[in-house]
């Protein structure tokens, strides 16, 4: 897919998702929030970047974590969720983290201004994400740290039937190379190769709990990656791809509900002390 279609894609289909993902993927992903956040070892007084930050969710973390003398800045493509963002910043009384609308791959920030940089789960919907990595360098202070999280090994993720049934929909897949940096080392190879260096690699697994099968389909559809696609299908195309998501994820169902194994890979990495 050509690089420019797909950064729309995403920007339209998180747009699309913004008001359906922390009601739907909040509690999902709290444990590898908490994880990433705790890896980062932030400190009072940082300054902190959070790429693609959605709806706050980490940012505010961060910003609690660094503390009135320390700043958070959260970079999205959609605009939705960056009005998410500041709207939950407001009602918590946040007063050191801002949001801007940019481009992971092209970030209008100066070289060298940030302790720490996070990405959770983000890399994977960008269609250069190599360049992510290496802007995200640059604007690291010598020293500074990078902590990122990309799903894991599609092998163990149980909701990644949703792909394939999405994209025997469209016209083109959706999100083409999205469990490529799950695989293996590939992450770490990456930040290797943008010149980070005491890179680490974890992998944590994870169980996506749904009530039902409604709930299920809400989170894969509506709330996600495939939302631009999913506004797209008429009545008869959502109810055959939800019957075969359904079908897909029958072996986690415990009843009424059902309990969807994840993996997320998590790597920590740094710029030397010399920059």
């Amino acid at each position: 897919m050509e690089a420019r279609l797909q950064r729309r894609i995403q920007r339209y289909g998180w747009d699309l998702a913004s008001a359906d993902y922390e009601p739907l993927w909040q509690a999902q992903l709290a444990c590898m929030h908490a994880e990433l956040i705790a890896r980062a070892s932030l400190v009072s007084g940082e300054h902190v970047l959070d790429v693609a930050c959605g709806s706050g969710l980490v940012a505010l973390r961060a910003a609690e974590a660094v503390g009135p003398h320390g700043q958070v800045v959260g970079i999205d493509l959609s605009s939705h969720m960056l009005d998410a963002a500041r709207r939950r910043a407001k009602e918590h009384d946040v007063r050191n983290a801002s949001f801007e609308r940019m481009d992971a791959e092209d970030l209008q920030l100066p070289a060298a201004s940030f302790d720490v940089v996070l990405c959770a789960l983000g890399l994977m919907y960008m269609p250069e994400p190599e360049q992510a990595v290496r802007e995200m360098r640059r604007v690291l202070r010598p020293g500074g740290r990078m902590l990122t999280a990309v799903w894991g090994e599609r092998s163990r993720c149980g909701w990644s039937a949703l792909f394939p049934i999405v994209d025997a929909e469209v016209a083109s897949e959706v999100c083409p190379w999205f469990f490529r940096l799950g695989q293996g080392d590939t992450l770490a190879r990456v930040c290797t190769d943008a010149r980070f260096s005491a890179i680490g690699l974890h992998r944590m697994t994870t169980t996506l709990d749904y009530a039902n099968a409604d709930e299920a389909c809400s989170a894969a559809f509506v709330s996600g990656p495939v939302a631009l696609a999913w506004s797209r299908f008429d009545s008869v195309v959502r109810a055959r791809v939800c019957a075969r998501y359904v079908e897909a994820i029958a072996e986690w169902r415990h009843g009424r509900a059902y309990r969807v194994p994840g993996e997320f890979v998590i790597v920590a990495a740094a710029v030397p002390g010399d920059g």
